[in-house]
């Protein structure tokens, strides 16, 4: 289209210079008349070439623009319906995992991750066509987020700290290199926030409640700190207790007063072998500590899911914290994407 529009532009300057060149033959006498007009001619032309090329170029960007934006889309799209088969295969593990009744351990089908595969093997109908498909790969995997300390439990009510489960949040920082005033500023932080929904005078200066781990920067703590808590510490709607079949080691030396990381390394082979089912086997672990205060649980209902789609070098991870109910249910508390153009091989 630009070309035929360029190339009528270029008729019309070729007559226009012409014009002039013919009035020549009947106005000899006026030379300099004549060639003011053709440069006249040529000028008027010239502007008219630039302009019609410059509409037709805005044209045709926008007319690309349109079909990028609407590729990104489908794309966009399509990515979130497979993420949500994502989400759909984590429902069917977790409700198959809870039927059979066994402890909530890193050794059960959930904790498997899904390696990444190409799409187009699963969609297409026979082997012939799976060459078709498109060059999608998906992958995902599930974690047990009651291996992670819950700071909810901190301040269930907005009210008062729980004192048992401060020290247990302080051990837990000693653990992973922090300094125990971290855990002071949590609980505080825990307990200002809940109590700003929860009493009518409470000081409009409070903070927040946080969502997820890294909203605890409005308690006022650094990104490094931050950085050190994530692994092993979770933000859910109810207290909850650790799981000892799936939490790491420094959480499990929080949860557990007097537990030293090398007797909770110990407890992370047996529970490989053998996951625990009850208090008595792990007491028969750790022989000589009161585990009276110790609020543990054998299995799970709170998991992270991680799904992650490839599409060439544009690579879509979304996470979702979801609970398992008693009857199987699988409710999605939250979803988070997180877009990036990865190299394929990240």
């Amino acid at each position: 289209m630009t070309a035929v529009i360029a190339v009528t532009a270029m008729s019309a300057m070729s007559a226009m210079i012409r014009r002039p060149a013919r009035a020549r033959h009947h106005t000899r006498g006026q030379p300099r008349r004549a060639a003011r007009q053709r440069g006249a001619a040529l000028l008027t032309a010239m502007v008219i070439v630039t302009l019609v090329v410059t509409l037709a170029s805005a044209m045709v960007w926008q007319q690309w623009r349109a079909v990028q934006v609407e590729t990104a889309e489908r794309a966009r799209a399509q990515s979130a319906w497979i993420l949500s088969g994502a989400l759909d295969w984590a429902r069917l593990i977790l409700k198959e995992d809870l039927r059979s009744g066994r402890p909530t351990a890193l050794t059960e089908p959930w904790a498997t991750p899904l390696a990444e595969a190409r799409l187009s093997t699963f969609l297409a109908a026979d082997k012939a066509n799976a060459d078709d498909g498109p060059e999608a790969f998906l992958s995902g995997s599930i974690s047990d987020a009651q291996g992670r300390y819950n700071l909810t439990n901190l301040a269930p009510a907005g009210g008062k700290i729980d004192l048992l489960e401060q020290a247990a949040l302080e051990r837990l920082c000693l653990a992973i290199g922090l300094e125990s005033s971290v855990a002071q500023r949590i609980a505080n932080g825990m307990r200002d926030a809940g109590a700003t929904g929860a009493a009518s005078g409470a000081s409009a200066n409070a903070p927040l409640l946080p969502q997820s781990v890294a909203q605890l920067a409005w308690f006022g703590l650094d990104d490094a700190t931050i950085k050190a808590l994530e692994p092993y510490v979770v933000l859910l709607r109810e207290p909850t207790q650790v799981n000892v079949n799936t939490a790491p080691r420094e959480v499990l030396v929080g949860a557990i007063k007097g537990l030293d990381l090398a007797t909770a390394e110990r407890l992370l082979q047996v529970r490989q072998r053998t996951p625990f089912s009850g208090i008595d086997k792990l007491k028969e672990q750790l022989p000589g500590l009161d585990l009276a205060d110790a609020r543990l649980a054998y299995t799970s209902s709170y998991f992270e899911v991680r799904g992650r789609i490839r599409l060439g070098e544009r690579v879509l991870v979304e996470r979702s914290l979801v609970h398992r109910l008693p009857n199987g249910q699988v409710d999605v508390m939250r979803r988070e994407r997180i877009a990036s153009l990865e190299l394929a091989g990240s």
